[in-house]
């Protein structure tokens, strides 16, 4: 029993010292212009790998560095550069008979550069193109294995079991841009049974600035050679917290903002691009000037884009704010700087009172201290061109709406002195309807039809610039006419303008426009304007002289 304790220590103390020693004896260099020749085999890049160094507990090849060169259209810097890589191989057949067999790769911290150029072409897209052009140089002075031991050569479908990328660092950039590029931090990328002629499982994770993160889980593959833009895709994608502003998502000049997150599906073949899901904006920002909505807009969407044209559909985007319902389609241009958009945004019976949180976002304003208190709002508006330059036409409408601790009656003084009209807590606001036409300079009001049942009917027209002054001229028909306003004789109403700002209006009636009205009458339409000048001091006394 003592003797076989004593020749089993020996047998252990035999095989720990062959372990030790494998390192010694075989010289893993030897491999690395078959390791190198593999990958740049399946990647159609020219692949360099520093010094190799067996670990035999772990069963893998170690180099101290990797870069994997750049595709030339793109200029000469490496596409990829890694401060070390792992390749973990089978042991017998490298001890035994110097094989190299690959079942796993990890790459650490690399840095890799995606690239778009003006055409829309990508720098990755040519991966596994064709095998690279190997200086002959390198080749003479690589070390060759004898001729017994010559490993097999690289077959053209590379496989691998597992595939890892560690803390790896991706910016996304277009060449010669101006937009800020997109940085994935800690990006950690798994693929299993890694394979370029068929489909393979892989996930991919990665922070964004501002804490923000993104997940994608799915099938890849078969690859496309040549055009791996095209390879299929079907995948799980979670974003959270993406800063539009931070992640270079989006140009300041948009005037966009928020906090985006999306949970959807993901499907790509031949280059192109379908994504569906529901999308979440907190803080959300939708125009210059705008602050932040008070609560979060939730969109279902269905998009579809061509990956190399960065052209896309918008084929359904169902925006919920609360209760209210509104719709986009059309179409979008991410190509260009800042991207270009054709939309129609439509939204019927939508509650006031729900869209009161985000009119801040819109760079809306309504009089200080009113609140929203009922109603309801149909819109139909197309946008076009770039977002910095943005042009909104269309109609918008407002029904059966109250305006609480807000009494517009009060306001118009002159009204009030000549039709008796009460003054109210609230305005009540029977029906709105407008032409709008909206850009950066400012929002036009056109076709004004606004009837207030304590009031009138009002119309007119007018604008809004982006600080929220306005410049309007209206007429009111007052639904209760007073002896007054019969000795006037106004038959189109009563004119008047309203300046200040959104957040304080001002109302003054229209002096020279009544007048205006009344000597047209009086002279036939002749000579109008002079009249007008002439009896503007009459006018002036019935309206209670220099009172404003």
């Amino acid at each position: 029993m003592k003797r076989t304790a004593i020749v089993l220590g020996i047998l252990l103390g035999l095989i720990l010292v062959a372990v030790l020693t494998v390192p010694f004896l075989v010289d893993a260099n030897r491999y690395r212009p078959t390791l190198e020749a593999k990958l740049s085999e399946a990647l159609g890049r020219q692949v360099s790998i520093g010094d190799l160094k067996l670990a035999i507990m772990s069963g893998s090849v170690a180099a101290g560095d990797i870069s994997i060169s750049e595709d030339p259209a793109f200029g000469s810097t490496p596409f990829l550069r890694a401060q070390s890589l792992k390749v973990r191989v089978e042991l017998i057949p490298l001890i035994l008979s110097r094989t190299l067999n690959v079942t796993g790769i990890a790459i650490d911290k690399p840095d890799v550069d995606l690239i778009q150029d003006a055409s829309g072409a990508w720098n990755f897209s040519s991966l596994g193109a064709r095998p690279p052009v190997r200086p002959a140089a390198s080749v003479a002075q690589a070390p060759q294995p004898s001729s017994n031991a010559d490993p097999p050569a690289a077959t053209p479908d590379f496989s691998v079991a597992k595939l890892k990328i560690e803390n790896g660092r991706v910016i996304l950039r277009r060449l010669g841009g101006k937009a800020k590029p997109i940085v994935l931090d800690k990006t950690a990328i798994e693929v299993t049974n890694f394979s370029q002629s068929s489909a393979f499982p892989f996930s991919l994770m990665a922070s964004l600035p501002a804490g923000g993160s993104i997940e994608l889980h799915g099938h890849a593959g078969p690859v496309v050679a040549g055009d791996a833009i095209a390879t299929p895709l079907d995948a799980k994608l979670t974003i959270k917290h993406l800063d539009l502003i931070e992640s270079g998502a989006v140009d300041p000049a948009t005037g966009l903002a928020g906090l985006a997150s999306i949970d959807g599906d993901v499907k790509s073949d031949h280059a192109t691009f379908a994504a569906q899901g529901k999308l979440k904006v907190d803080q959300a920002r939708l125009a210059a000037g705008g602050t932040p909505a008070k609560r979060p807009l939730e969109l279902d969407f269905a998009v579809q884009q061509n990956l190399k044209t960065l052209m896309g559909i918008v084929q359904r985007a169902d925006i919920h704010v609360g209760g209210a319902l509104a719709r986009l389609t059309g179409t979008y241009n991410l190509h260009t700087e800042p991207p270009a958009v054709d939309l129609t945004l439509s939204g019927s019976k939508m509650p006031l009172t729900e869209l009161a949180s985000v009119l801040p976002a819109l760079n809306i304003a309504i009089p200080s201290g009113a609140e929203i208190a009922a109603g309801t709002t149909n819109i139909n508006l197309v946008s076009q061109g770039p977002l910095d330059k943005l042009q909104t036409t269309g109609t918008v409408g407002v029904e059966n709406a109250k305006l609480a601790k807000y009494d517009l009656a009060s306001k118009l003084k002159v009204l009030d002195q000549l039709a008796g009209i009460k003054a109210e807590p609230q305005t009540s606001i029977q029906g709105l309807s407008a032409n709008v036409k909206n850009s950066p300079e400012g929002t036009a009001l056109d076709n004004i039809q606004f009837v207030v049942p304590s009031i009138g009917q009002m119309t007119g027209s007018g604008t809004i610039d982006p600080a929220h002054a306005l410049n309007f001229k209206m007429r009111v028909a007052v639904h209760s006419t007073l002896g007054a306003l019969t000795s006037l004789g106004s038959k189109n109403g009563i004119p008047f303008t309203i300046s200040g700002t959104s957040q304080d209006p001002s109302f003054r009636p229209d002096v020279k426009g009544l007048a205006a009205d009344e000597l047209k009458g009086l002279a036939g339409g002749k000579n109008a304007g002079a009249a007008a000048t002439a009896a503007e001091g009459l006018i002036k006394g019935l309206f209670g002289g220099k009172k404003k």
